[in-house]
């Protein structure tokens, strides 16, 4: 199997797996908890940035109320399989974008082997045609 083919492929499970497995944790680290939105975070900038909007209350299916609810009770079954597709995609995109550039530069590298090759088999035939004419 090739570079290009197993970055690929590890792009997008990765891109898959990585954020619906890390939401939980981003999610409680900018303050959407288990327990409600935590005093002074990020969370809690967000909910009053969205009550001022909304005069005085956070509007449903907003997206600090789509944040606090997967904070509260996980991501729902849809949300998650929207993010493991989303990611995956980018993944595998990003997978496929590294296996190429890095078949590029070892094309090079193997090519530039080659030149330098070539160089010390010239200067070995120099050496030895100057050698037989000095004789």
């Amino acid at each position: 199997m090739g570079l290009e083919i197993i970055t690929t492929i590890t792009g997008g499970a990765v891109g898959a797996v990585g954020p619906v497995a890390l939401a939980p944790v981003v999610l409680g680290a900018i303050g959407f908890t288990s327990t409600g939105i935590a005093a002074g975070s990020y969370a809690a900038s967000m909910m009053s940035a969205a009550a001022v909007t909304n005069g005085g209350g956070v509007a449903a299916g907003s997206l600090v109320a789509v944040l606090q609810s997967a904070g509260a009770a996980g991501l729902s079954p849809t949300f998650a399989m929207v993010l493991a597709i989303t990611g995956g995609t980018i993944g595998t995109c990003v997978g496929r974008a590294v296996g190429c550039l890095s078949s590029i530069f070892q094309r090079r590298r193997e090519k530039k082997k080659e030149e330098d090759m070539e160089m010390v088999i010239s200067g070995i035939a120099i050496m030895a045609l100057i050698m037989w004419l000095k004789k």
